[in-house]
C-alpha cells in the first residue's frame, strides 16, 4: 500500500465509531473560538480539509457557512454525509487526498483541525515535503488574507517522554527527530495496537513551513481539544493551534 493508502484503511474502518472518541466532543466551542479569531462573515465559504465525520463542516454548515469537506476516507465522508443529511444541512464533501487536490473554487476561509492529514506519514515518508504540500494545497484555495487555523500534533509532548534507551531501541533519532514506536490507542471498539511513524515537529518548525507555503502566523496557542483558550501553547499538551493568513 502506499502511505496514504495505509491511513485511509485505517479511518475507513473506524469511521462508525470515531464521534464516539473524547476528543470529538467539544464541537460547538471549537467553531465558536475558531469563528471569534477573524471576522467572518455568515454565507462565507469554509474549506475544512482532513474534515473526518463532519463535525466541524456540519457545526459552520448550520451558523450559515456554505462549506465543503474533504477528507481520504471514504468511509468517513459516507459517515459525514449521513450525518448531514440527519442535521438537515447542505455541505460539499470531498474525497481527495490533502497533499493532491484541486477545487474550481477560492474560499473565504479554512481550517484543519485535530490533526486532519497533517503529521500522516509512514515510514519512509517526507513528513517535512507532505505537510508543506497540504499548506500550499490550503494556501492556493484561498482568497488572499484568507484566515486558516490549525491544529497538529505538539512535538514538544512526545520529545518530553523520549529516553536514551528509546534511541537504542530505534524508537526515536534525534538527529532526524522521527519516532518509530507501537502504541496502544484506546478507541471506542476497543484497544489497538498502532505502529506509529513522527516527525516530532516544534512549533517554530511548523511556522517555517507554513511561511513556505504562503501564510502569515498570526498566533500560536495551545490546541488541545476542549482547551482552546488565547494562551500559551504548554509543552505537555497534545496539539498546537496555529492561527494564520494567507498573503
Amino acid at each position: 500500500m502506499t502511505p496514504t493508502k495505509e491511513w485511509q484503511r485505517f479511518f475507513d474502518a473506524h469511521a462508525e465509531r470515531y464521534d464516539e472518541n473524547p476528543f470529538t466532543q467539544h464541537t460547538e466551542d471549537e467553531v465558536g473560538f475558531f469563528l471569534s479569531l477573524y471576522p467572518i462573515s455568515r454565507g462565507a465559504t469554509i474549506l475544512d480539509v482532513g474534515c473526518g465525520t463532519g463535525r466541524h463542516s456540519i457545526e459552520l454548515a448550520r451558523r450559515g457557512y456554505q462549506v465543503t469537506g474533504l477528507d481520504i476516507s471514504e468511509g468517513m465522508i459516507r459517515v459525514a454525509r449521513q450525518k448531514a443529511a440527519e442535521a438537515g444541512v447542505y455541505v460539499q464533501w470531498v474525497h481527495a487526498d490533502a497533499t493532491d487536490f484541486t477545487l474550481d473554487q477560492s474560499f473565504d476561509a479554512a481550517i484543519c483541525l485535530c490533526e486532519g492529514g497533517v503529521g500522516l506519514i509512514e515510514k519512509g515518508q517526507d513528513a517535512e515535503a507532505h505537510d508543506v504540500a497540504i499548506f500550499r494545497n490550503i494556501a492556493a484555495h484561498l482568497k488572499p488574507n484568507g484566515p486558516f487555523v490549525l491544529t497538529a500534533l505538539n512535538g514538544y509532548s512526545v520529545i518530553r517522554q523520549m529516553k536514551d534507551e528509546h534511541i537504542h531501541e530505534g524508537r526515536f533519532d534525534p538527529v532526524t527527530m522521527v519516532a518509530n514506536y507501537q502504541d496502544e490507542w484506546d478507541l471506542p471498539e476497543g484497544a489497538t495496537i498502532m505502529t506509529i511513524t513522527e516527525r516530532l515537529f516544534i512549533a517554530p518548525e511548523v511556522v517555517r513551513m507554513l511561511k513556505s507555503a504562503g501564510f502569515v502566523v498570526d498566533n500560536v496557542y495551545g490546541g488541545t481539544a476542549g482547551h482552546w483558550a488565547k494562551r500559551f501553547l504548554s509543552l505537555d499538551e497534545v496539539e498546537a493551534m496555529y492561527v494564520c493568513r494567507r498573503r
